[in-house]
């Protein structure tokens, strides 16, 4: 499986699991890029990251607190 920009709810759920100790309203939006980055399925281009994706990855992993 192979993760891009608009995956935000797959993203979440990875980050979930790989951070599990991080509350994500904490989370700084460039530690958050570089973290989706960094998951192993993660293949896209920084540049199609902006602010309204990483807003929808991080409402979507703290969606997975509940």
């Amino acid at each position: 499986m192979s993760l891009s920009w608009t995956d935000t709810l797959d993203i979440a759920i990875e980050l979930y699991e790989a951070h599990p100790e991080v509350d994500p309203r904490q989370v700084r939006f460039t530690d958050l890029m570089q973290w989706t980055m960094d998951l192993p399925e993660f293949n896209d281009d920084p540049k199609r990251c902006g602010e309204k994706i990483l807003e929808a990855i991080q409402a979507a992993w703290i969606d997975e607190l509940d």
